[in-house]
């Protein structure tokens, strides 16, 4: 498995491999128009020229991605994906990985996630996240989570 920049040429596959993996969350919480399904090609193009965009391929498939941006001493991740016929292997956490290491000037990380999504919970409480905040939305609430490393 190789992690690497994606590039604008990686968009549309990112995006249906976000809309895949973002399947199982609709189902979870009955709800089909979460913003990562929901998402435009044009829309993550734009999310393209602000963040920066990590994807991990396997034989040229790319089968994880990550996204992420620094505003102040904070860096934002968003967006983890692992297409779930590669998921458990590491990729996810190798992602993340990566993301801390291209923003280690940053003092703090912060993601969500919702509060049924015990997959990603777990990985995060594994990777040093604690949860501060907890929004209540229509169908779930998101879990805001942060790692302090400075």
């Amino acid at each position: 498995m190789m992690i690497e920049p994606a590039t604008a040429e990686d968009l549309e596959e990112i995006l249906a491999l976000q809309k895949l993996a973002f399947a199982s969350e609709a189902a979870r919480y009955n709800d089909d128009t979460l913003p990562p399904l929901t998402q435009t090609l044009e829309e993550i193009r734009a999310d393209f020229e602000k963040m920066v965009f990590l994807k991990a391929s396997v034989d040229g498939r790319i089968v994880g991605s990550v996204r992420a941006y620094a505003k102040g001493d904070t860096c934002f991740i968003g967006r983890l994906v692992v297409h779930p016929d590669f998921q458990r292997r590491g990729i996810g956490t190798r992602l993340m990985e990566a993301v801390e290491e291209r923003f280690r000037g940053v003092c703090r990380f912060e993601l969500f996630t919702g509060h049924a999504s015990a997959p990603a919970l777990n990985l995060y409480a594994k990777l040093g996240y604690v949860e501060f905040r907890r929004k209540a939305m229509p169908t779930h609430t998101l879990v805001f989570l942060e790692k302090r490393v400075k």
